[in-house]
């Protein structure tokens, strides 16, 4: 077990991984304020959009308008996600508004089919030639393997084919490789094992883990993930997203309850909690429905008795 770190880098992906579950349009500009509203609040990294095809996910059609109209903070990096070639071609022409790509990808075979109808060498073979490109073009990559601890189609997924994923990642041009935890199914004893074995596996790249709270399991694995070292986190502000595939997928684990909870246990985010939370109830006044992030409803820790602020 490595030692638990003293400070801990959080990447928002609501706006990307939560909005495009939602089925109502969002306004452009609301998606403004809210990106806004979290580079306000000391979130370090945030996912602001998608350049997948229209068609594919509408709600992220107007990726290079929030882009445009998004304001840049010097204190925070802007990253957008990129499903292939194409994507990354469209991304280009917003090259000065971000600063880097997250490309993904699968862990399993029927999952990576019915996520984006390749099979995981073909999907590879097209990341490794975006990546380079990426790479050219000046930018940081991530490269994000979905359903790394468990497929709702082919039940357990073999660790050693998430790090054979991983490593050509990581020899495509990967800085960061995230692991994803993408229908909720992993436990705090398999995020042990599986981060324990990619730090010995993957020395040099910076690991990152992306858990949902499927099944109320999210903090759990966040803390495992901690007793092993990993300072590198993925979440979403209101607990805002799931998976397209399968149903029931819900959301990826809140934002502000893993910034509660390394803030209680007196580890640094850089991240101002109740900017956060403002955010969040901003984000349920625009989708005109309760989010599920219990620090959303309850409020941080107030040590003095009532509400915390």
């Amino acid at each position: 077990m490595n030692p638990m770190p003293s400070t801990v880098r959080i990447r928002e992906v609501g706006p990307r991984d939560g909005f495009q579950n939602e089925p109502e349009t969002i306004a452009t500009a609301d998606k403004v304020r809210l990106i806004d509203m979290l580079s306000a609040s000391g979130l370090g990294r945030i996912e602001v959009t998608s350049f997948v095809r229209p068609e594919v996910i509408p709600q992220l059609a107007d990726a290079e308008q929030v882009l445009a109209g998004v304001q840049r903070r010097e204190s925070v990096a802007f990253s957008v996600l990129i499903p292939n070639e194409r994507g990354l071609e469209r991304a280009l022409g917003m090259r000065e508004r971000f600063d880097g790509v997250s490309v993904f990808l699968s862990a399993s075979e029927t999952h990576n089919r019915r996520n984006v109808n390749r099979s995981i060498e073909e999907s590879l073979g097209g990341l490794e030639r975006t990546l380079a490109t990426a790479r050219q073009a000046g930018l940081r990559c991530e490269g994000v393997i979905s359903v790394s601890f468990g497929c709702p189609y082919e039940g357990q997924v073999p660790p050693e084919r998430v790090f054979e994923i991983a490593a050509r990642l990581a020899a495509a041009g990967c800085a960061e490789v995230g692991f994803g935890d993408t229908t909720g199914m992993a436990n705090p004893r398999q995020v042990h094992e599986l981060f324990a074995a990619a730090r010995e596996r993957l020395g040099g790249v910076e690991l990152t883990a992306h858990f949902h709270n499927t099944r109320g399991q999210g903090l759990a694995n966040v803390l495992a993930a901690l007793e092993e070292g990993v300072d590198s986190f993925e979440s979403s502000f209101g607990e805002l997203g799931g998976c397209p595939v399968p149903p029931g997928s819900t959301g990826n684990v809140a934002s502000e309850d893993v910034v509660s909870m390394l803030h209680e246990m007196g580890i640094e985010t850089g991240v101002d909690l109740p900017r956060l939370i403002e955010a969040s109830g901003a984000a349920q006044e625009v989708l005109g429905r309760p989010l599920g992030a219990q620090v959303l409803r309850a409020g941080p820790v107030d040590w003095h008795g009532g509400r915390g602020g």
